[in-house]
């Protein structure tokens, strides 16, 4: 599970960083270009995820957040591995 805020219409589709909510619980920050109109963002959430991971569009679903900022998404695989290359990935960013 992932727990994501996403940002739609942003300037383009990408991940930055981790965040801590307000309640203390981390999400990952996430754009897209798309639109929230008839499940657009969400797509193109599931999309830009399975695309970094290296994952097959059927291992990412979306949980709960179908329309609200923060969602949760479930990832099929290995999770050691997945969680490897999201550290990678935001290693770099603040």
């Amino acid at each position: 599970m992932l727990t994501v805020r996403l940002t739609p219409k942003a300037a383009r589709d990408t991940l930055d960083r981790i965040e801590v909510l307000a309640d203390g619980r981390a999400a990952l920050k996430a754009y897209v270009r798309a639109v929230p109109e008839k499940g657009g963002a969400n797509a193109a959430l599931v999309k830009l995820i399975s695309k970094t991971l290296k994952l097959p569009k059927s291992a990412v679903s979306l949980e709960t957040g179908a329309t609200a900022r923060l969602k949760t998404l479930r990832l099929e695989g290995n999770s050691a591995e997945l969680s490897d290359r999201l550290t990678e990935l935001l290693s770099g960013k603040s």
